[in-house]
């Protein structure tokens, strides 16, 4: 049977907080029996942006990250509740069952992900129900991805065997997916939040005057392999993005006709690393 699947590129994601918004709008003071009792007003975002800032001035990159409840096929909510509080329905969207749940604590530290809430003043354990109240009266999109304006988030109703091939084909991942508990949140350009990048600047003395060379040769060497090659661009800039973070020493090699070649070992850390104004020296 077909199922519910959330698909976000993270690429497209500019931190509008369109998504968390209309949750907030849904879901604040509103009660709909069997899916969700009202949200608190305030300290719970089921529908979250996390931020990550990476780089240093002037080559630096903003990416936020959408992240909600997993829905995941092997929930460890469902495991933690009693007495049916928790639900995994047939069409992959897992309840927390308002009227069944309350009191049990239990259930928001068995998500690994922390995106279960307590709401103190109702006694109970709130997630994103993908809007399952919606959807079963015909809607074809949760709230969010309705009111994202760079359809960063994408509502689907396919088959488990569509959708791993539309896993395959767009290169989806999930967050964590060590975990086990594969989750039906897909994410697209994940690597935008997760991976960092080496970047610089290359110029060059030319007629008496630096200037920033542009269509310089660049490549990123690790173990003597070439993982990555570029040119820089019209003001001279380069950049090797998705390395995995403390992922060891690399070496960057600048080459262009009239210059010295230029190696530059670089060590990765958890931050991106720009290596700023890189000056090649005239070839005798």
């Amino acid at each position: 049977m077909k199922k519910w699947n959330l698909v976000i590129d993270v690429a497209k994601c500019f931190n509008c907080n369109c998504c968390t918004l209309a949750c907030h709008d849904e879901y604040f003071d509103n009660d709909f029996p069997g899916y969700a009792a009202g949200m608190a007003k305030h300290g719970q975002r089921w529908i979250d942006l996390l931020q990550r800032e990476t780089g240093s001035a002037p080559m630096v990159e903003m990416t936020f990250l959408p992240v909600t409840c997993n829905h995941c096929d092997a929930p460890p909510c469902l495991a933690a509740a009693r007495d049916g509080a928790v639900v995994k329905r047939e069409d992959g969207i897992v309840i927390i069952h308002p009227e069944k749940a309350r009191g049990q604590k239990q259930i928001v530290a068995a998500c690994p992900y922390g995106a279960v809430f307590w709401n103190e003043e109702r006694q109970l354990p709130q997630a994103w129900p993908f809007d399952a109240h919606l959807l079963d009266q015909g809607w074809k999109k949760t709230r969010g991805s309705q009111a994202c304006p760079t359809k960063a988030m994408v509502t689907l109703h396919v088959e488990d065997e569509e959708m791993q091939k539309i896993v395959a084909a767009e290169g989806l991942e999930v967050l964590h997916p060590e975990f086990g508990t594969r989750p039906r949140i897909y994410y697209k350009n994940l690597h935008r939040f997760t991976s960092v990048f080496i970047g610089g600047a290359v110029s060059g003395e030319i007629a008496g005057v630096i200037e920033c060379i542009a269509d310089a040769q660049v490549s990123l060497k690790q173990n003597d392999k070439t993982l990555l090659e570029t040119r820089t661009e019209t003001f001279g800039e380069f950049k090797f993005e998705g390395i995995k973070p403390a992922s060891g020493s690399y070496i960057v090699n600048i080459s262009t006709a009239g210059f010295d070649p230029l190696s530059i070992t670089v060590e990765v850390g958890q931050q991106s690393t720009f290596l700023g104004s890189i000056q090649l020296a005239r070839a005798n």
